[in-house]
């Protein structure tokens, strides 16, 4: 529960963090903590980053801290780097902004001496909070009532506050999701009136709130309730809403189907997004049988391919583009029932992808309709039999063979019939692990 009696709440600063305070305030200057440190020090949580406001100008807090080392990281904007201690912290003046004329940056600032003014700035109330141990916390837009009733509310016009900058509607989902808050319904509104605004903002910045979102708490509310933005960041997805599913092991449309599977694997960043775009798909390439029933062939292989486009748009790392369209394009591959399969399995997909894909096909599984959604004890045999193999050390990949193609060419085999004896031979040793000794495997040729 947070204490909303403002006089008795206390945030335990970093020691370089009071120096900065100490220092500003003996120089006559007002100084705060400011932001989302002072959010998650209220909620009890060790804040990343620690940012100080003040009113001193740019020139004022470099000549405070003149026998310190200061860097001018954003001076246009009013803000000071000093180094204490070998620590970084960010000293910004107070200001108030320009007119935002890209929807993302202010075009110039104007420095001030009124903290409110300063706050008044700031996207949501649970953001636009300060404090300093002398004069206390400073909440002038109801974030504490917010905090307390974990509610995302902008400062002010939440359409004012979007259309400044259009980042602001990431954040406020990935605030609701990361932090489990719901949505004030004009902001909520506003975010779904406004997402083409984010059409100006870059892939980076926009990847970077993504991957934040999917690991939230509260994900599935956020995907499900706010599509219109994931939509837009992501057009492909479109296609997915409302996109019907018949027959008997559908349980949901595609959209809330994909909802489920991100809910329901572990919050991992590359899992999550791989069940994100699994079905990416499948409105691409589905067919009806005799039925009516809705079928989806190849989808998986189709949507690896567009997996990786989505991806590479959004300038996400090669390794994670790599790996992502990957389990995507092999995310219906079925789990495999006795030691042999898991063998063929692993010697197909790789060992280091055997238990995320377990992972994703109980996922995957988790969110159709009843008698076809449990598959636990399925990939708990899989998973055991595959540390079996793993521990004993039993050979399912080319390399755990005890010979090799200059083997074979000494026994006389062609250079182009290498590879494929190679196989037969791996898929007997797959079968019987005792045929792997160097003799036997001559013998066998």
């Amino acid at each position: 529960m947070i204490n909303e009696d403002l006089k008795n709440i206390q945030i335990d600063l970093p020691a370089e963090i009071k120096f900065v305070l100490d220092r500003l305030n003996k120089f006559k200057h007002k100084a705060y903590v400011v932001g989302g440190c002072v959010r998650d020090s209220i909620l009890g949580k060790n804040p990343d980053d620690w940012d100080v406001t003040t009113s001193a100008s740019p020139d004022e807090i470099k000549y405070a801290f003149a026998d310190q080392r200061t860097i001018d990281t954003g001076i246009k904007h009013g803000t000071v780097t000093v180094i204490i201690s070998k620590k970084p912290v960010e000293v910004t003046a107070f200001r108030t902004d320009g007119a935002y004329s890209d929807s993302r940056h202010p075009d110039f600032v104007n420095f001030t001496k009124d903290i409110h003014e300063d706050l008044s700035r700031r996207d949501f109330t649970i953001n636009a909070m300060a404090y300093n141990p002398k004069y206390g916390l400073i909440d002038e837009f109801g974030g504490i009532s917010d905090l307390h009733n974990k509610i995302i509310r902008t400062v002010g016009d939440p359409e004012k506050r979007f259309s400044e900058d259009a980042l602001r509607i990431m954040r406020a989902v990935r605030f609701s999701s990361v932090l489990g808050f719901e949505i004030e319904k004009n902001t909520a509104d506003a975010i779904k009136k406004d997402v083409v605004l984010l059409l100006n903002i870059s892939a980076e910045r926009i990847q970077k709130e993504l991957i934040k979102l999917l690991v939230g708490e509260n994900v599935f509310d956020v995907l499900l309730n706010y599509r219109e933005v994931f939509g837009a960041i992501i057009p492909e997805l479109s296609s997915e809403f409302d996109f019907r599913q018949i027959g008997k092991k559908h349980a949901y449309d595609v959209w809330t189907h994909t909802c489920h599977t991100v809910k329901n694997i572990e919050p991992d960043s590359v899992l999550r997004l791989t069940m994100l775009l699994h079905d990416v798909g499948k409105p691409v390439t589905c067919v009806y049988d005799e039925n009516g029933d809705t079928l989806f062939p190849n989808h998986a292989a189709v949507g690896g391919i567009m997996a990786e486009n989505i991806l590479k748009r959004l300038r996400f790392p090669n390794k994670v583009i790599s790996k992502v369209s990957y389990l995507v394009s092999i995310h219906d591959k079925k789990v495999p029932e006795t030691k042999v399969d898991v063998k063929k399995y692993i010697c197909d997909v790789g060992a280091d992808n055997f238990l995320p894909m377990m992972k994703i096909r109980k996922a995957d599984r988790s969110a159709l309709s009843d008698g076809y959604n449990d598959i636990s004890d399925k990939i708990n045999v899989a998973i055991s039999l595959f540390y079996d193999i793993i521990n004993n050390n039993e050979p399912y990949m080319l390399s755990q063979l005890k010979i090799n193609g200059n083997d074979l060419k000494k026994k006389g085999v062609d250079d182009e019939k290498i590879g494929g004896k190679l196989n037969e031979i791996l898929e007997k040793v797959i079968e019987n692990p005792n045929l792997n000794e160097k003799h036997t495997l001559l013998e066998m040729i």
